[in-house]
Formats: structure tokens, sequence, C-alpha cells
């Protein structure tokens, strides 16, 4: 099956990457025209590196399905519009960043009303979905599903891609996959964050160690846990990580979201203010804290250094 796929960064090479492996092919495009070049030479015939959307077009036969991998926000928008004026209807064009919901569903009929077909497609892999496949969370008409799913079932590991309703729907369930990702690995962090500094035994535990020891049988073993002992053994004290967490949206959105319908996501909430806390030095809010300790209590306080 021929795609093209726009945007060659972390994921989107890789991608392409295991779809020419399962027999696909492929028309690629990235703002970086070296990425593209540089791809279509390393995979071959089967992979044909332009120059731009209007260029992608005419090497795909129709109807054409053209693939998003651009952060979400502004870059999708300009890549739907840049799209639209050189499709045709019945083209697709599939989202599978992460793009909040309520921005798909309005790009979805946008794109519906060209005549055209819009697919969300969640997807969660990272850097290891070449070796392992991606797990996909498809939202769109059912008949686009069936159309594109031999790309899906390509970039899957076996039974990991759904349809999981129409349009918007996609990006939703992966908006949630994501904010319980967050809670998990912050339970993590302050698990392992206690055992560094505990000093009841005269022992320094070994906490790559510890991470090995509950992938095996414990009920908290997961990939995560995994991904915990790999960073461990490299840099056991992670000295060479400083403690700054960005959040690249899917957290917000999850508590917003959770806030619309009422939902107690305790969690997923502490772990994304968590987040904005380590981008914090000396937090004021934290000042004010000890600033009213001493006010009403008289309790001491460090000063700021001269």
């Amino acid at each position: 099956m021929q795609v093209g796929f726009v945007g060659l960064g972390r994921m989107g090479a890789n991608m392409v990457r295991r779809l020419v492996r399962d027999g696909h092919s492929a028309v690629v495009f990235d703002a970086a025209p070296d990425a593209a070049t540089s791809l279509a030479e390393e995979l071959g015939p089967q992979v044909v590196a332009v120059v731009s959307l209007t260029d992608m077009a005419t090497h795909l036969a129709t109807p054409r399905i053209f693939w998003m991998m651009v952060p979400q926000g502004d870059a999708v928008d300009q890549t739907v519009d840049e799209t639209l004026a050189i499709a045709a209807p019945g083209d697709v064009l599939v989202d599978g960043g992460n793009s909040y919901f309520k921005q798909t569903v309005s790009r979805a009929a946008k794109v519906s009303a060209r005549g055209l077909h819009y697919v969300d497609c969640g997807t969660s892999g990272g850097v290891w979905g070449l070796e392992r496949g991606y797990c996909l969370m498809i939202g769109g008409e059912p008949d686009v599903f069936a159309r594109c799913e031999p790309l899906f079932r390509s970039l899957a590991p076996d039974d990991g891609y759904r349809h999981v309703g129409p349009a918007g729907a996609g990006h939703f369930v992966k908006m949630i996959h994501n904010g319980i990702e967050y809670a998990l690995m912050q339970a993590y962090a302050e698990g392992f964050e206690i055992l560094e500094g505990a000093d009841r035994f005269g022992y320094d535990f070994d906490l790559a160690g510890l991470a090995d020891l509950w992938q095996q049988g414990s009920v908290i073993r997961s990939w995560l846990l995994e991904l915990s002992a790999r960073a461990l053994h490299r840099d056991p004290g992670l000295a060479g990580v400083k403690g700054y967490v960005e959040d690249t949206g899917e957290g917000r959105w999850t508590v917003l979201t959770a806030l619309e319908e009422d939902v107690p996501a305790l969690a997923i909430t502490n772990a994304l203010m968590t987040r904005f806390r380590s981008r914090q030095a000396d937090p004021f809010g934290a000042r004010v804290l000890a600033a009213l300790r001493h006010e009403f209590g008289g309790h001491g306080f460090r000063p700021t250094s001269p």
C-alpha cells in the first residue's frame, strides 16, 4: 500500500521504516529536506523523497492517504490547509500526532466539508515503536478505517490497533492514555525517591536491582518499570539528568476534561502539577509559605544568599 508521510522526526521516520519493512511504499516529506532524502537513500526504491506537499500529491495514486506526524497545534493546521489545497475528494488525512481532541473534531468537520476524510490515530510507542510496534487508537469513519487498515496492521504489534469511535475519539483515548502515563510515572518517581533518600539501615539501596526484581512477577511490573531499570543501570544516581520535566499537553487536556466531566482525577492532576513545580527554582509560592510560618509562629527561614 502507498502512503504519503509528512514529518520524519523521532517517530515518523521509524514508522516509515516499519511500513517499508512490511512491503508498503511511501512518499516522504519533512520541513528539513535532508531528513527525507537520507531516509529515501537508506530504504531504497520503496521510498521517494519530495520537497513539497504539491510534489507529494503528484507521486501518490488516487485516492491518496496523507499521514501527518507533526507537532500538535499550528503545525497540524498548516499541514491540513496545505493538503486541502492539493488534495481531491476521497483522499484521506491521518493525524498520527498528539492533537487535542476538540481541535481534531473541528479539523475533521473542515476536511469533510471538502469531500475528504479525516482519521485521528493516537500513537504510542515512542522510539521503541520500530522494534516493538505502535499501539494505535483510531478515530474516524469505519469504512475509511478499513481502507487504511493495512497500514495500521503493519505499524502495530498483534492486537495493537483498534477503531475506537468517530473522528476525535482516537485522540481522546490517546489523551487519557497519556494522563494515566503521567500518574504511573509519578508513582514510580516517588517510590524511588523514598528509597534513594532512606537512611534506616546504614545501607544504600540498589535501585536498579530493585527495578529488575520488581519485573519478576510483581504486581507493579510494567514497561515503564523496565525503562526505569535501564535508566538506573546506566546512571545509578541519575547525576546526568536534571529534574526538569516538560509536558506536551496531554496531561493538561486530561485534567481539563476531568473538570468538565466532574471526575476527581487526583493522581493525574498531582502528576501534572509536579511537572510544573519541577521547572521552578526557588518558587515564589514556597517563599510565601516560609514567610507566613515566620510571621504567625516565629519560625525561622533560610535567607537568600547575599
